[in-house]
């Protein structure tokens, strides 16, 4: 009869944290299993060395790589990979034998732990049993005495050897997170922080419940006293007492600034990493009701909602917030500098007074583009976008730019087609187009896409219906080269060809 395989979590370094059903299978066990480098020395086994009797066999699991460089075929992937091989059929043969393993694992075996390789190798042939362990992750928060998340907080756990353009965008866009495997990664994760705008939060633990354990504020930690057995930790905001120190404590003196911030058409998918890392850093939201209703609520942030028609006030609101030392995002959907508050800030911002404040402008993805992926690449030339919107400039102006446009066998993207006050644009528009363009031109019509009502159609221009476009739709007018067609499927699609006709 074959034995049966342990994979034991040990916690994080102090014995005392074993769980009792740890330290049971450890004593009962014919065979002992622990990784090491090819010092000997491990750790694992020197935290269930009190309870380890000499009545075990042991099995020293010794890396033939760690971080050094290997002449195997494979390099270190593949050095590891016959490595993890040769250690399960090790394991295997007192299993055949019809001996216990227990492998021992730091932390818990199934988060980031070597024990998850034999796991694959060997629990589908032999009874095994997973006794969890105390995780990095918890040992972390506990050594800081800060909560990690609360109420609808998202954690994120991530490996400091991730590139460090992934770091920061997934640190970008986490309310708290715990960053393991520092070591040699350290000046990586600590850029990416920086990149994020994370680093004034961000605490430093090593060695987390062994006597060694340190924490600082990581900002304050040099790279070369970091081991690998470390991590970085953005604990919850929410959960904070107020008691509790800041990893910078200089973060209230920042000065003050402006950030607009594009939302993109619709959603949180429509966000970029870089957007969401400034509405996190906030200390005031400003924008428009509809759209800052988009943006999820955060602990000890103010919100400002307007109007939509009052851009010059909302952009001197938030310039006079700043300069006050807030750290404000104006917030626009779609893109901020596509017919939207980028303007309306920078225009008040060169003012005399203001000038002296920073302002930074985001982008995001814009209607016209969200709207021409849906329907395939009718953008995929060539092409002008217009406001039909006659609020800020003469309807004969518009006109004008359209009539030059389509001379100019331009693709068109329409914005601000219709409102219930502004009926009559779409269907002059149509008509002026109608007598410089076929009437079969594929018109893209597309309704609040990425929202949860979005329709897109395709229609000929001679059939676009006035009555069914409003504020919340996005036209595209294709060229004289702009091509439809019906896919296998039933879809259609539409795309303008990159080469234009001699």
């Amino acid at each position: 009869m074959a034995g049966r395989l342990f994979g034991v979590g040990l916690g994080t370094g102090d014995p005392k944290l074993l769980t009792v059903r740890a330290v049971e299978v450890i004593r009962s066990v014919d065979v002992v299993a622990y990784h090491s480098a090819r010092h000997g020395r491990s750790i694992a086994r020197s935290i269930a060395a009190a309870y380890l009797d000499g009545s075990a066999v042991e099995e020293a699991l010794v890396y033939p790589v760690t971080t050094e460089a290997t002449e195997h075929p494979g390099g270190y992937r593949g050095a590891l990979a016959d490595f993890y091989e040769e250690a399960a059929a090790r394991l295997a043969a007192h299993l055949d034998a019809g001996r216990s393993v227990a492998v021992l694992s730091e932390g818990d075996p199934f988060v980031y732990s070597s024990y998850q390789h034999l796991h694959r190798r060997l629990a589908g042939r032999y009874e095994t049993e997973v006794v969890p362990g105390v995780s990095a992750v918890s040992a972390g928060a506990s050594a800081l005495g800060r909560p990690l998340a609360e109420a609808d907080e998202v954690l994120t756990v991530l490996p400091g050897t991730l590139p460090e353009e992934e770091l920061a965008a997934r640190l970008a866009t986490t309310d708290a997170a715990v960053v393991l495997k520092l070591g040699r990664t350290f000046p990586a994760v600590h850029a990416a922080l920086e990149r994020a705008g994370r680093l004034d939060d961000a605490w430093y633990v090593e060695r987390a419940t062994m006597a060694q354990q340190r924490t600082a504020p990581l900002s304050a930690v040099a790279a070369e006293s970091v081991p690998y057995f470390s991590m970085a930790v953005l604990p919850s905001e929410v959960g904070a007492p107020a008691w509790a120190p800041r990893a910078d404590e200089s973060a209230s003196a920042r000065s003050g600034e402006v950030v607009v911030v594009g939302l993109g058409p619709a959603g949180p998918m429509w966000t970029t990493p870089e957007a969401r890392a400034a509405l996190r850093a906030a200390d005031d939201l400003v924008g428009y009701t509809t759209y800052l209703r988009r943006v999820p609520e955060r602990s000890g942030q103010t919100r400002h909602l307007s109007d939509n028609r009052v851009e010059s006030e909302r952009a001197e609101l938030a310039l006079d917030l700043a300069r006050r030392g807030r750290r404000v995002a104006v917030v626009s959907s779609g893109d901020p500098g596509v017919f939207a508050m980028a303007t309306a800030v920078l225009e008040v911002a060169c003012e005399t007074r203001y000038r002296g404040i920073p302002v930074r402008v985001l982008p995001g993805m814009t209607a016209a583009h969200a709207a021409a992926a849906r329907a395939g690449a009718p953008l995929g030339h060539d092409y002008a976008t217009i406001s039909l919107s006659d609020r800020l400039k003469p309807w004969e102006v518009i006109a004008r730019r359209l009539e030059a446009a389509a001379r100019a066998d331009l693709v068109l993207a329409i914005y601000n087609p219709a409102s219930s006050e502004r009926r009559h644009q779409v269907e002059a528009m149509r008509d002026l187009l109608l007598g410089l363009r076929r009437p079969d031109t594929p018109v893209v019509v597309a309704r609040d896409v990425g929202g949860p009502s979005e329709v897109v159609r395709v229609v000929a221009l001679v059939d676009l219906d006035p009555g069914a476009v409003d504020m919340r739709t996005l036209l595209i007018v294709g060229s004289s080269q702009t091509r439809r067609a019906e896919r296998a499927d039933g879809t259609t699609v539409v795309w303008t060809p990159r080469r234009y006709p001699d």
